[in-house]
């Protein structure tokens, strides 16, 4: 009984190996909730704040590869990974360096003084990282995980953006070139198969109001909008809804021009609906010509209980059609028409050779070097 107590070599081991493993666990879930912005900062505010005696250290022992201004480097790190409360304790670390170099720099002959400039340029960096630390924190999205939010965000737009897999005998593509080469657009397409089986496609081509990032704003949260919205109500009730949407959100630049396309696989048969878009057009093949597809509705967001008429037509085999965005035909100084014509006359040349891959090529084409969102969905009946 006596020896029961006794720790034996082999008990000491199983604990050391248990405190090492709680130890790795702590410090692996610090680092993932610093990662995602969850965790204290203090362990990236020791490093640089220790790094600032260094750097001080390295000013005094050789200032031909360390100057005084090299103190902006934590600062610039700072600003980057601290809260605003942690990056105040290291201006002041800084400053204290920099008092310190001042004291001490200014006897030696060799060494290059802490100027007023010096001083200057490291307070511009000190305030440059405030200002972004004080952003980050009103934000609540830290730097570590705001580019990934963001990269997650994009790619989930284009998933949504992707138009389904349709039934042999089909073909559907769709480009989006956003203005001045950002990844976000302005212009977003929704889409889904809907109906008995998935029998019908239904796709909505949307163009919000505006440029850049404001626009690419309000598209985003309509895009997730329009997608809860569409296949959850019938295609007569979409539009209006949509509508409703817009103006319960009260924007000052809150409208948007919408189509809405309701295709039957089966039959071919097809409703157009449109609230203030530019017209579709359509390549009949037993007459080889395109005829334009227009249906009549307002633009959303500007009047209460819109109502929204369709168009309806069919695609046989060999037709095609083609639903865009004004910024792929309209110019300033050129007739919309003559837009449409020109985009037209570039499709002519995929005829023969079938619209696989055509959509990129058009927009190309037609739209290369324009400052503005642009969108093409193209569907061909084979």
């Amino acid at each position: 009984m006596a020896g029961g107590g006794r720790k034996t070599p082999r008990t000491r081991t199983l604990r050391a190996h248990r405190a090492l493993h709680r130890v790795r666990i702590g410090v692996r879930r610090s680092a993932v909730d610093y990662f995602r912005g969850e965790g204290s900062d203090w362990a990236p505010f020791a490093v640089l704040l220790l790094t600032v005696p260094l750097l001080a250290v390295g000013t005094l022992r050789v200032p031909e590869w360390c100057p005084p201004a090299a103190l902006a480097l934590p600062l610039v790190i700072g600003g980057l990974v601290l809260r605003p409360a942690s990056l105040l304790g290291l201006y002041a670390g800084t400053a204290l360096a920099l008092i310190v170099e001042t004291a001490l720099i200014d006897p030696e002959p060799r060494a290059e003084p802490v100027t007023p400039g010096t001083i200057l340029l490291v307070a511009a960096v000190a305030l440059v990282g405030l200002l972004v630390a004080q952003f980050r924190s009103r934000v609540g999205v830290p730097w570590r995980r705001g580019g990934t939010m963001l990269f997650d965000l994009r790619e989930r737009i284009r998933a949504q953006s992707a138009l389904p897999t349709l039934p042999r005998g089909w073909h559907r593509e769709m480009s989006l070139r956003p203005a001045g080469g950002q990844s976000f657009s302005g212009d977003f397409v929704v889409a889904a198969r809907t109906g008995p089986g998935g029998r019908v496609l239904e796709v909505v081509l949307t163009d919000v109001s505006g440029k850049g990032m404001d626009a690419a704003s309000r598209s985003l949260l309509l895009s997730g909008a329009f997608g809860g919205l569409l296949g959850s109500l019938p295609p007569h009730g979409f539009l209006p809804a949509a509508n409703g949407y817009l103006l319960r959100q009260r924007w000052d630049e809150g409208f948007a021009t919408s189509v809405h396309l309701v295709l039957d696989l089966e039959t071919g048969e097809f409703e157009l609906f449109s609230a203030g878009h530019l017209p579709g057009v359509q390549l009949c093949a037993n007459s080889g010509k395109w005829k334009q597809v227009a249906a009549e509705g307002p633009l959303l967001g500007i009047w209460e209980g819109a109502e929204f008429e369709p168009t309806r037509g069919r695609l046989r085999r060999g037709d095609v059609l083609m639903l865009f965005t004004d910024g792929l035909v309209e110019r300033s100084g050129r007739d919309l028409e003559e837009g449409i014509d020109r985009l037209v006359g570039e499709a002519e040349r995929y005829v023969a050779t079938g619209f696989r891959g055509a959509s990129w090529h058009l927009i190309e084409s037609v739209a290369r070097d324009v400052n503005d969102d642009r969108a093409l969905v193209v569907i061909t009946r084979d």
